[in-house]
């Protein structure tokens, strides 16, 4: 069992003292405010949350949990310093770092004086980069030490939700720790000892980006229900029913399908149906800003994928694939056509290998939309992936068809990728190698 200090005694310190000290750790809360730490210490939570003023009555009484308003105290008689301050934000989302300088400056004053290893924890949810550039400096400044000799730092964001916030710590679907050594993570991870959940060791900056995606997808999926509710009750649909049939779909619609960062969506399906749900709302009077921002959204992806082409002053260019996705001939608001087509107006020199797009086979409303498109897309055609690479200054791949997958073995030194697809093909790892958003 580990010695642990816990600096603030909000929602989430107060959740994380009292469920550490009921897996056996000896741990001190810490608090400026002496109210807080006073209440604690009588056994009583400060805060209103299930199951916990039972585990605050039973770890104080145990001796196991304590609170002090003393940060010397707290870092001198334990091993392990999370930081569970609160980081709220303006108006404009700009995060306030005041408590979390002041805890930093607090714990780094007493390292100075403090002999043995010290591990610091950020619990609290804060911006990219917040760690190597305000937590780590003021550490450092205090304490006259280094992060990685003098003490170590690790980021274990939280994902815990008012009103189950014990059970969610109890029962954590999975444990992440960013840290850039193995032997540091590996000391955050048994702090959990016993506790289910996978556990995930990432990069510092990724763990502290995690809590905000996962914030945002959940308000998205709150909005996006809501927006289906708003439309359903004008035209008398039950949308309850409705969404219990939308969530029984585990293979895509509640599940990790199409959530892969990468290019914009196309096909004859998803663009026409967004723009008719968006239509139907319009026509009933119903704001729906996310239903009807997702083909700008869509096409604003479009517009940076241009963009990026551009920006490497290349003109020759060979796309491998120009299908909405891999496996079929269908060019229906295929993004890579749009991408194409815009190139070819600003005069670039193109070729395209795509195995799945036989011109003389494309029938029907298919056909029309690529010579509507590019009427002259049989002179940009070729029928080998060598070809298509001998041609390029730069090689597009749209995406990780296998047919595309001998691609690294025909480049020359002097020749560019830019992926939109994740290829992950072999030998692809090259300097003049970059990915669309990843």
């Amino acid at each position: 069992m580990e010695r642990i200090s816990i600096f603030g005694l909000g929602y989430v310190g107060t959740v994380c003292a009292a469920c550490f000290a009921s897996m056996g750790h000896d741990v001190v809360g810490v608090d400026r405010k002496a109210d807080k730490v006073d209440v604690l210490a009588s056994g009583t939570s400060p805060i209103i949350e299930a199951d916990i003023d039972d585990l605050v009555a039973e770890g104080v009484r145990s001796g196991r949990l304590r609170a002090t308003t003393s940060a010397t105290d707290a870092v001198l008689h334990s091993h392990v310093s999370l930081i569970c301050v609160g980081t709220p934000s303006a108006a404009d989302g700009t995060q306030s770092l005041d408590a979390l300088r002041a805890v930093c400056s607090e714990i780094g004053t007493v390292l100075s004086e403090k002999k043995s290893p010290h591990l610091v924890i950020v619990r609290s949810t804060v911006l990219p980069g917040t760690v190597r550039e305000v937590v780590i400096p003021a550490l450092e400044a205090a304490s006259g030490k280094s992060a990685g000799a003098g003490f170590d730092v690790a980021v274990n964001p939280e994902f815990m939700r008012e009103g189950s916030a014990v059970e969610d710590f109890n029962n954590p679907g999975r444990i992440v720790v960013g840290s850039d050594r193995d032997e540091v993570a590996e000391s955050v991870f048994r702090l959990y000892d016993g506790l289910p959940g996978e556990r995930l060791k990432t990069d510092i900056i990724i763990a502290e980006m995690t809590k905000f995606v996962e914030n945002s997808w959940h308000a998205l999926k709150v909005a996006f229900g809501n927006e289906v509710g708003t439309i359903c009750k004008s035209i008398g649909i039950d949308s309850h029913r409705l969404m219990d049939i939308f969530v029984a779909d585990r293979r895509l619609n509640i599940s990790a399908a199409y959530l892969r960062p990468g290019f914009a969506f196309g096909g004859s399906c998803l663009p026409k149906d967004v723009r008719a749900i968006s239509r139907l709302a319009d026509k009933r009077g119903i704001d729906v800003p996310i239903l009807q921002n997702l083909m700008r959204s869509n096409l604003a992806q479009i517009e940076r994928g241009v963009s990026w082409i551009l920006a490497q002053g290349r003109r020759r260019l060979s796309f491998l694939g120009l299908s909405f996705k891999p496996g079929t001939d269908d060019l229906r608001e295929s993004p890579y056509l749009e991408v194409v087509e815009r190139l070819l107006g600003k005069g670039y020199d193109i070729r395209i290998f795509d195995p799945n797009i036989e011109l003389s086979q494309l029938i029907g409303a298919n056909r029309e939309f690529l010579l509507d498109r590019i009427p002259h897309i049989a002179q940009l055609m070729v029928p080998t992936l060598g070809d298509a690479v001998e041609h390029a200054e730069t090689v597009v791949l749209t995406n990780g068809d296998k047919a595309y997958s001998e691609v690294a073995s025909l480049l020359k030194p002097d020749q560019q990728v830019l992926d939109f697809g994740r290829g992950k093909f072999p030998g692809l790892d090259r300097q003049s190698y970059d990915g669309f958003s990843w």
